[in-house]
């Protein structure tokens, strides 16, 4: 009698077949997430201000949130005070005052510039550790920080003799938001822990869509969301293209590895500066492709290799 397939050989085809998506997955989270800046930039042409564009953003991406939590059950996410906590002020932090720094910084610098800036963030996030959790930077570390950087110096200082104005406030301001995502992911670890990945993301989505639309509220009428057609679908772009695609994603991919899935993001600084040439006629000079090499050789020195924990 011909045998059936040995079970590790069939547990080996699943195992290979889970890598193949995960890595899938975090390729098409890395460019939905590189193509943010590019909606944006194209809604600001279009005449909508950056407190409107976030608006639209999150509105067309709360649905899926909601779906989420009624699909799940509403009673999977009561979660304990503490937690809730926790929750309300990392989604004030990682998504809602850090979208709304990139976003007005998006007013002054590049797209290109402004991807390789947030690219920074696992740097941020080793410097943060070192000075908040006493945590050692070796020597190799310190090396890769330094290479990093010093590639934003270049690409900054390209633009900066490109005549480019106000470019000092957009790169802080970009550079606030790198700082405010890279807390909100020191301090999520214990919270994804206990709550889960998928759970957790949707909850601080959610805090910092109420944040955003409240800000809404406050500055501006309710007409604002009048805004032309072209708009209208940048910001529905953003909010499933760039927002509820990539984070599902990138919390399902995660599985191959928090390393791996960081060095595969490295795309996404690559895909955006494309982008840009093509959508927002940004020019591609070749100091840029040297700055931009420095950072992402840089952040993936300095990324966990070994340390594969979401």
């Amino acid at each position: 009698m011909p045998e059936g397939p040995h079970p590790s050989s069939a547990s080996d085809r699943l195992q290979a077949r889970a890598r193949t998506l995960g890595v899938l997955f975090v390729l098409i989270s890395a460019t939905g997430f590189a193509s943010k800046a590019i909606f944006v930039k194209l809604c600001y042409r279009e005449g909508v201000d950056s407190t409107t564009a976030l608006a639209l953003r999150m509105l067309f991406a709360l649905p899926f949130f909601l779906a989420t939590i009624l699909r799940q059950g509403i009673g999977s996410y009561r979660i304990s005070r503490h937690d809730t906590a926790g929750v309300i002020v990392l989604g004030l932090l990682g998504y809602y005052l850090s979208s709304l720094l990139d976003f007005m910084g998006l007013r002054y610098i590049s797209a290109a510039l402004e991807r390789l800036i947030l690219f920074l963030y696992p740097t941020f996030v080793v410097l943060l550790s070192a000075l908040l959790l006493r945590q050692r930077v070796t020597r190799p570390v310190a090396l890769a920080l330094v290479v990093s950087y010093a590639g934003i110096g270049l690409v900054f200082a390209h633009d900066l003799g490109s005549g480019q104005r106000d470019l000092w406030r957009g790169g802080l301001l970009v550079l606030g938001s790198t700082l405010t995502y890279s807390t909100y992911l020191l301090g999520s670890g214990r919270l994804i822990d206990r709550l889960g990945a998928q759970r957790f993301t949707t909850l601080v989505m959610l805090v910092s869509t109420a944040a955003v639309l409240l800000q809404f509220g406050l500055t501006r009428p309710l007409s604002s969301l009048r805004v032309p057609p072209p708009a209208l679908v940048y910001g529905a772009a953003m909010g499933l293209l760039s927002t509820v695609l990539p984070a599902y994603l990138l919390a399902a991919g995660i599985r191959i590895g928090a390393g791996r899935a960081a060095m595969l993001s490295a795309i996404g600084p690559v895909f955006t500066i494309l982008l840009g040439v093509v959508f927002l006629d940004e020019h591609l000079a070749p100091v840029q492709l040297v700055g931009a090499a420095l950072v992402i050789a840089g952040v993936w020195l300095a990324s966990p290799k070994k340390r594969d924990a979401a």
